[in-house]
């Protein structure tokens, strides 16, 4: 699992919250030409008008980072109708759909979006699903953005000034999932599921993904004949191309992820992990390549924009320009530049 220069070191540890950095023109731009930007029908604030809130358990009545957000009850009706059509924008263009009917409204004062968590029912058949509502934070729409254009998972989302709609991420938590993997049906099978934590870890650290402690990625259990696959998935984009040194942008050092580690230690070599490393990258360089018309402009605009400290940038620079042996990065005085140099490094260059 090693990665050279980056090996040695203790474990990441997490500063201050990041700051928020606005939505620029240029981005607003690029959301609109590529279809993300859309006329909600309520804000992030609009929600935001809650009278008070509830503790909201989970299956097994523990305490849970969510609470129930209560609202006046001349407001719920109107409010409830907003969301279902903020859902229907989000899942079906506008169409309207019928039968369905907001089930909870939840909110968390955990992380940077501070997001509100929407349960829709389905009232024929008493199926659900969740999405969210969150403060816009152009660091996290470019994570999204990246996401979308380099993972193998497509990401469904709808912008609108100061607010950000995002679909649910299907997936079990991965601190969950590691501590008791056969109770979400995962077999626990070592190789495939060290194998997707090293892809994992790879692209994080090509598309310069930070933060990604168990609890900010899923694991998707995936049932294949009689063969159990793994994909780990991202949840938090917040902490796009933000930290000031490389290792914070590896999955493997941080302590969360240590079960991930000593797994993946004992069921394959580091020939293995390098061949997965190795894989993923080819991977990464066929979606670049599919993906140059919207990425590239992309890259344009992040280029010019504001995403991190000037101490976070010159030291990420630093960084990357002794593990490439690349002195141009010197030069870069954006993260967006960072990346972009990064990347070619990594995928144009290997």
């Amino acid at each position: 699992m090693a990665i050279g220069p980056l090996e040695e070191g203790p474990f990441n540890t997490m500063g201050l919250r990041k700051p928020f950095y606005a939505v620029s023109g240029p981005l607003r731009e690029y959301l609109v030409a590529h279809g993300r930007y859309a006329e909600l029908p309520l804000s992030y604030d609009d929600l935001r008008r809650y009278e008070g809130l509830m503790p909201a358990l989970d299956a097994r009545g523990g305490q849970t980072l969510w609470n129930t957000a209560l609202y006046r009850h001349g407001e719920i009706e109107p409010l409830h109708q907003q969301l279902v059509q903020t859902y229907q924008l989000l899942i079906a263009d506008g169409k309207p759909i019928e039968h369905l009917r907001v089930a909870s409204i939840d909110f968390c004062a955990y992380g940077n979006s501070q997001p509100f968590r929407i349960k829709i029912l389905n009232q024929i058949n008493d199926n659900h699903d969740y999405y969210y509502i969150k403060r816009a934070d152009a660091s996290r729409i470019y994570g999204l953005e990246l996401e979308h254009l380099l993972s193998p998972n497509r990401i469904n989302y709808n912008y609108q000034e100061g607010t950000l709609v995002e679909e649910h991420i299907i997936g079990v938590p991965g601190d969950s999932f590691i501590n008791e993997p056969t109770r979400y049906g995962g077999d626990s099978h070592g190789v495939r599921l060290s194998k997707e934590f090293v892809k994992f870890n790879e692209r994080c650290f090509v598309r310069l993904l930070g933060d990604m402690r168990a609890y900010n990625f899923v694991v998707d259990v995936i049932h294949d004949l009689d063969q159990v696959q793994y994909r780990l998935r991202s949840i938090d984009f917040d902490q796009q191309s933000y930290e000031g040194r490389a290792r914070m942008y590896l999955p493997q050092f941080y302590k969360e992820n240590l079960p991930y580690v000593r797994y993946a230690q004992q069921v394959i070599s580091m020939e293995t992990a390098e061949q997965y490393r190795t894989e993923e990258r080819a991977l990464l360089r066929k979606r670049q390549k599919l993906a140059k018309d919207q990425l590239l402009p992309l890259l344009s605009v992040m280029r010019g924009d504001e995403l991190s400290t000037a101490e976070h940038t010159a030291a990420l620079a630093h960084d990357l320009a002794a593990y490439h042996q690349d002195p141009a990065f010197a030069h870069c005085g954006s993260m967006g530049e960072i990346l972009e140099r990064h990347m070619a490094n990594l995928l144009e260059r290997d």
